[in-house]
């Protein structure tokens, strides 16, 4: 499973460990064990601050295929049931890593946040060895295990707990329980679990409260394509920067195939995000990641409240915060969010392996969509609003060839029905003749667009009734000093191309405002 190279490359992270980590791996039976038992020791190999122990946990591991991670003899509160390769690679060196004293790359505000839980939370993360969110939520509850010993974090690979899986009807990954009960599926990250730590007590913002940063020139919202961009741009002027981003990447994480970004002839949304984090790095610009802010109270100086506590001052903004998947609203959507209703078809398309589905959507989304469960599922229908399909044609004459494809059009969704928890039919209209037809299948995968995220701009600037920022053609905003780029903007075609050019727009539009304001100052001050 690990090959020489990776091996060698894990001895150069493994060069710098303070900390002797030590995987204890449950005893017992199991078709999988060797190979697990296999993969520990070939990573204990590679450093003497790394051993592996077989032992007898007295019911604290879940199977004889379950390890924990212990740091100088200490529990860490870090476990695994399964073998964590594919995506989960990563989680698992990072958790060693950090374990051994690796410092964690955590926002100070986030640390507070999960160092004051007193109460004890046990979490449960069930994930897919092929969904590329998992990761991020398992490193994340890694860390805040790290953080707290009140916490633990147990990863566990549903491919391998398939009874666990029908037994709590988990049919869509990263889903997380705590406690035992269901704290959070479907569009899940780390933001979505500070938000639901400090709903359960928001006496934790208290450690945050109060100004967090010296006065900034520019405060961009958003860490995708046009944030980053922004953020750049703005650095190179010699700005103080910051970036607040409640997940790194936005959107473009989720987008598995590019192939149109010029001078980049293919890459992955996960690559290209590595990338955006790498080039960000090489300039003085703070990160707050995990949080969102709450509010913005305007004026010469704007105050940003953050969903942490804590208050940014700035004399700028840039909005950068794109868009999300728009939903259908129909009945039977929310409710069965992971469990069988679904956004991502990499996340959760193998939990359909030989069953039927539907796409929503004849965009290129959709379509892509499509393309990529036929090869796992028995059958995907897609299902257009419109009399015609709106995505790329090469991309409808792929689906065309699929022998497992429909594609229904002029079609309204109406309802999607299930039973005992389960999705097991979509009832749709023909739009031509209004007859209902119902359809029955496992899953629905809702591919129709985006919605911007604006709704914390309501009332801060002008917004057009769909929720764009209104901009002009040098990324202004109806409020002096405030500036936004990218999907959340009214500019058209939403392309990351074009959001990292309306980036660096928007930051050449606030250097161009912080110089007329100096001036004014200036002149202010003589008058004075």
């Amino acid at each position: 499973m690990l090959t020489q190279d990776i091996l060698n490359a894990l001895k150069g992270y493994a060069a710098n460990m303070q900390k002797t980590v030590t995987f204890v791996l449950q005893t017992g039976e199991h078709s999988k064990r060797e190979e697990l038992k296999k993969f520990l020791s070939d990573v204990a190999g590679i450093s003497d601050k790394i051993q592996l122990e077989e032992r007898d946990t007295n019911g604290v591991l879940r199977s004889s295929v379950s390890f924990l991670l212990e740091a100088d003899g200490e529990d860490t509160g870090i476990r695994f049931s399964g073998i964590p390769g594919g995506h989960e690679f990563n989680s698992f060196v990072l958790a060693m890593l950090h374990a051994s004293g690796t410092p964690l790359k955590v926002d100070d505000s986030v640390q507070g946040i999960v160092k004051g839980v007193k109460e004890e939370l046990n979490f449960e993360v069930f994930i897919s060895l092929s969904c590329h969110n998992c990761p991020d939520v398992v490193q994340a509850l890694n860390q805040f295990a790290l953080l707290n010993p009140n916490i633990t974090s147990e990863m566990i690979d549903g491919g391998l707990y398939q009874s666990l899986v029908s037994e709590r009807d988990i049919q869509g990954v990263p889903s997380v329980y705590l406690n035992g009960e269901l704290f959070a599926n479907g569009k899940v990250d780390a933001s979505t679990l500070i938000d639901k730590l400090l709903e359960r007590d928001p006496s934790l913002k208290q450690a945050n409260a109060g100004q967090s940063l010296p006065l900034q020139d520019v405060t961009v919202i958003g860490g995708g394509p046009a944030g980053v961009s922004s953020a750049i741009y703005s650095a190179r002027k010699g700005l103080k920067v910051t970036v607040i981003a409640d997940r790194f990447g936005g959107q473009v994480k989720d987008t598995m195939g590019i192939e149109n970004l010029i001078s980049v002839p293919k890459t992955t949304g996960p690559e290209l995000v590595g990338n955006l984090a790498e080039h960000m790095k090489d300039y003085d610009i703070t990160l707050k990641e995990h949080v969102r802010v709450e509010s913005i109270e305007k004026g010469n100086i704007k105050t940003l409240t953050l969903s942490s506590g804590e208050q940014i001052k700035t004399k700028t903004i840039i909005v950068a915060t794109g868009a999300r998947w728009r939903e259908l609203g129909v009945p039977g959507e929310k409710e069965n969010i992971g469990n069988g209703v679904a956004y991502c078809p990499h996340c959760d398309g193998p939990f359909f392996k030989g069953k039927d589905v539907a796409v929503i959507g004849g965009g290129n989304s959709g379509i892509e969509a499509a393309l990529d469960l036929a090869g796992i599922v028995k059958s995907v229908t897609v299902f257009e609003f419109m009399p015609t399909l709106k995505a790329d044609q090469v991309l409808i004459n792929q689906a065309e060839k699929r022998e497992n494809v429909t594609i229904i059009k002029n079609a309204a969704t109406k309802q999607i029905v299930a039973e005992n928890g389960k999705v097991t039919a979509i009832e749709y209209q023909d739009r031509a003749t209004d007859e209902v037809h119902s359809l029955p299948l496992a899953g629905v995968f809702v591919q129709i667009g985006l919605v911007p995220n604006s709704q914390f701009m309501k009332g801060v600037v002008e917004l057009t009734q769909h929720g764009e920022i209104v901009v002009d053609n040098k990324c202004k905003t109806s409020e002096p000093g405030i500036f936004a780029a990218g999907d959340v903007t009214t500019v058209p075609y939403k392309q990351i191309v074009i959001s990292m050019g309306e980036g660096a727009k928007a930051s050449l539009s606030a250097f161009e405002y912080l110089l007329a304001h100096e001036v004014e100052d200036e002149a202010e001050s003589q008058a004075a």
